[in-house]
């Protein structure tokens, strides 16, 4: 596995069928294509290589554009790698590689990783201004000697897996559809910082989880999590939104661990999501909230405690 940081240092690939894209979530579409991909690539006698892009094109394309990533850079890479693809070029889009035609692009592809061919979705599109589509691609195969392959999208449930469909899902609190296309559960990380303490106040002390910037954060609500603390999986509730029986205002993530009671603040802390148990709701009374967060470690522990005894924790 070659992993590199932009495409001039590849250098021992050797011919190569590439895809090209974010590929935000590495989710079951993303995965099938990596398939169609290294089946060509075998089939050819060539390397398997993604070309990845470390930043949003969009937000060289358009400074105002804030991304909602569902995995991190980092996340990305490990995710990719696990494909089986032979290797990884993660490019910076600069407004370099955003002036490129399709033409320009695919040359530099050419003559930096011996590129043979190109596999890709129907709704790809490259180059300056995204002119040139899979038919465009086509035509510009035939001139520069490459092949063009075109992967149908994948659907789970009559919906098409693509990663904006995700992020739609997530803002509506639909995790468990997330996870079936992701094809594994929802999950992002953060570090755990100190927050107002009311939760130990109230009986349930909570860890507040400052997530990266730029990362998608599921529906204000109640979840049951498995939270993953070095190597322990645990069993969670975590609750997203602005505490309005407090009247707070400001957005956070908080976790209930159950059953532990260690000092970790200041540790990184990754929690999957496996369920939404309710959505935010404002009381009337502390004590109408505490008998609430009850009843959700209560449903939190039934829909948890099955898979932490499956994953031998």
């Amino acid at each position: 596995m070659v992993i590199t940081e932009e495409l001039d240092q590849v250098s021992t690939v050797g011919d190569s069928i590439v895809t090209i894209g974010v590929f935000d979530g590495v989710h079951l579409g993303h995965r099938h294509l990596l398939h169609k991909l290294i089946e060509n690539a075998r089939k050819s006698g060539n390397s398997a290589g993604v070309v990845t892009f470390k930043n949003h094109p969009a937000t060289i394309v358009n400074p105002d554009f804030r991304p909602n990533f569902l995995t991190s850079i980092e996340e990305r890479i490990q995710l990719l790698q696990s494909s089986g693809v032979d290797f990884i070029a993660a490019v910076t889009f600069d407004e370099y590689v955003a002036s490129l035609s399709a033409a320009d692009f695919i040359k530099l592809l050419q003559e930096g990783i011996g590129m043979k061919g190109l596999v890709v979705g129907p709704d790809f599109c490259m180059g300056r201004n995204r002119k040139a589509d899979v038919s465009s691609l086509r035509s510009l195969g035939q001139e520069m000697g490459f092949s063009l392959q075109v992967v149908s999208v994948q659907e789970s449930n009559g919906i098409s897996v693509r990663s904006t469909t995700l992020r739609e899902l997530l803002a509506q609190g639909d995790v468990n559809t997330v996870s079936l296309m992701l094809g594994r559960p929802f999950s992002f990380s953060g570090k755990i910082v100190a927050g107002f303490r009311r939760g130990r106040e109230l009986g349930f002390p909570t860890a507040n989880i400052k997530t990266k910037d730029g990362m998608v954060i599921p529906k204000n609500g109640i979840y049951s999590t498995i939270a993953y603390l070095g190597d322990r999986k645990l069993m969670s509730a975590t609750s997203i939104g602005t505490r309005p029986t407090f009247d707070d205002g400001k957005r956070v993530v908080e976790t209930y661990v159950l059953d532990f009671d260690e000092d970790i603040y200041g540790q990184s802390l990754r929690l999957e999501f496996i369920e939404h148990i309710r959505d935010e709701i404002t009381y009337d009374t502390v004590k109408e909230l505490v008998d609430q967060i009850r009843q959700d470690v209560d449903v939190a522990r039934v829909s948890l405690k099955p898979l932490i005894d499956r994953m031998g924790q």
